[in-house]
């Protein structure tokens, strides 16, 4: 990120304002709306073989202010992508999308008035009950984290502090806003023990996985087998050019030859496979390079 959007995007969602000087006009203008933000990492695409902080080329002091962080990998699973290719085609299907245009309009208002009128009539409140999980479960998410620390020698790349306690809170309350109808038939504005067990599901599903994952997920990979893996891949890539297929026991045969370890170099072949480099055909005997 360039220091002057790091600027920018710090200032919005810290100061909630956004400075503006243009065409001979400086003014500081209210900052009213939820940020959606997407990046790339620094290689261009996640890389599993390196920690979080490499991953994560940005300052905690933004990543922090965002209430959830997902980490969206490009995995290669046939039923996934043909879900996917699927959902595509119907888009651009003239005759499904005009078929589906009124009811779809009508839906899309309805849900927009309805998320309106709850953000503008509901403020609920934490129970007793919702506090005191909500207190209970943030202190051991810090526990943990100062333990992964401890055992691995570095700091999360996600740090989490009370501005992550907030966000949990807020998601806690957008929880209770979306069961707004339900609950005013009963005449209830709190929210409960079961909203927070659900908002702490989602922050540790993105931001806690985000905040743990690369390499020092796994704490038995040491940086010297991290370093056999990507040897064994640098090897796997020279041999194999794109297009070009081999047996799986031939590509070890070779690897171990030169030294290296069987099993680290069917980790790195597991590895590829997952980020979608090569493809394992004929139940894994034959690979085949595709990137």
């Amino acid at each position: 990120m360039r220091p002057e959007d790091r600027v920018a995007i710090h200032e919005a969602m810290k100061q909630q304002t956004i400075s503006i000087a243009k065409a001979g006009i400086t003014t500081v203008l209210n900052s009213r709306t939820s940020v959606l933000a997407a990046a790339n990492p620094p290689s261009g695409r996640y890389d599993d073989l390196k920690t979080a902080q490499d991953n994560f080329d940005l300052r905690t002091t933004i990543l922090s202010r965002f209430d959830l962080i997902f980490i969206v990998k490009d995995v290669s699973l046939y039923d996934q992508d043909k879900i996917i290719a699927s959902h595509i085609i119907k888009v651009h299907s003239s005759a499904q999308a005009a078929s589906g245009d009124i009811r779809a309009s009508k839906e899309e208002n309805w849900l927009k008035r309805y998320i309106q009128y709850c953000r503008s009539e509901c403020h609920p409140h934490l129970s007793e009950a919702a506090c005191a999980k909500l207190q209970s479960d943030y202190v051991d998410i810090r526990r943990e984290m100062r333990q992964q620390a401890n055992e691995t020698g570095e700091a999360a790349a996600i740090p989490i502090t009370a501005m992550q306690l907030e966000a949990i809170i807020r998601l806690n309350e957008s929880l209770a806003k979306m069961k707004f109808y339900l609950r005013m038939c009963f005449r209830s504005h709190v929210a409960t023990e079961s909203d927070v067990t659900e908002a702490l599901r989602l922050f540790k599903v993105c931001t806690m996985d985000a905040a743990c994952s690369g390499i020092n997920q796994h704490i038995h990979i040491t940086p010297d087998m991290a370093n056999d893996i990507k040897q064994a891949e640098n090897q796997i890539k020279r041999r194999l050019g794109i297009g070009n297929h081999i047996s799986e026991r031939s590509l070890i045969d070779d690897l171990t030859r030169m030294d290296m370890n069987e099993s680290m170099v069917r980790r790195a072949i597991l590895i590829m496979h997952q980020r979608g480099e090569v493809e394992c055909q004929r139940e894994r005997h034959i690979i085949v390079r595709k990137v």
